[in-house]
């Protein structure tokens, strides 16, 4: 018979070597502000940083960490990817942040609490999430 093979799988872990990766190209720009960017929906959260004339300097998403399927939506994934932002900003001088949020993910609200948590000062947040004025057209009544 054998013995039987019990693999353990962790949930919800970044992968160490991906998070290495992603800190490694860290820009030699150096700067004190910027705005970060945040698309937060239900299956992924990306985050983009910016300097204050709108020029990408660093980005992250929970999909590079190493999350899989529904897990990239979470709040915690959210929280990883900003974690991971937080150490690349600090390592080129950022000390504060306007903030631009657009979409309705979980990730919203866990992302800025980790920056600011970690001692990046937030000066101003903005909400850019695109509502339409009129919509679709509603289905028509069903007929039994």
């Amino acid at each position: 018979m054998g013995k039987k093979r019990i693999v353990k799988k962790e949930g919800a872990v970044v992968d160490q070597e991906l998070k290495a990766r992603s800190l490694s190209k860290i820009p030699k720009k150096k700067l004190t502000s910027g705005v970060l960017y945040i698309q937060s929906t239900y299956n992924n959260t990306l985050m983009n940083l910016t300097d204050s004339k709108g020029d990408s300097i660093m980005w992250s998403s929970s999909g590079s960490l190493g999350f899989k399927g529904a897990k990239k939506g979470t709040p915690f994934a959210a929280a990883k990817v900003a974690e991971v932002l937080v150490e690349k900003a600090k390592n080129i001088g950022i000390k504060n942040i306007d903030v631009v949020i657009k979409g309705v993910g979980a990730g919203r609200e866990s992302a800025i609490r980790t920056f600011a948590a970690k001692g990046v000062e937030i000066n101003r947040i903005k909400d850019a999430t695109p509502i339409p004025y009129n919509g679709p057209k509603p289905r028509k009544p069903r007929r039994v």
